[in-house]
């Protein structure tokens, strides 16, 4: 088990690319199934194609999404998750819903303090 707390320690860099917000937004979008590059970017609006695809990236390096390129002309990529990228998605599916339902608490305390 890694120590998250110490510099060099790997899960901090996988723990960067589930919880940024285009990782959460990706893993969560592909639990419904299969998507392409074009459908994943419209599900996360305010996405660059840039940063999405840097997104796409890092989470199909650490295992959890499978990326097939489809030899055809015009050529598209579909995206899917592995196993390893199901389980996480779980995860990070609870902290989103979590997040959704006390959104109002938390804007209510950002109010309070002159942050909304």
């Amino acid at each position: 088990m890694g120590e998250l707390f110490t510099v060099d320690c790997p899960s901090r860099g996988v723990l960067k690319h589930v919880s940024s917000l285009w990782g959460v937004l990706c893993l969560i979008s592909l639990r419904e199934g299969t998507l392409r590059f074009g459908e994943l970017r419209r599900k996360a609006s305010g996405v660059s194609e840039k940063m999405l695809a840097q997104t796409l990236k890092r989470l199909e390096e650490d295992g959890f999404v499978l990326r097939f390129s489809h030899p055809v002309v015009p050529p598209y990529v579909e995206y899917s998750l592995t196993p390893l990228g199901r389980e996480v998605s779980e995860q990070v599916a609870t902290l989103a819903d979590w997040i959704e339902l006390n959104i109002s608490r938390v804007m209510d305390s950002r109010r309070e303090k002159g942050i909304a």
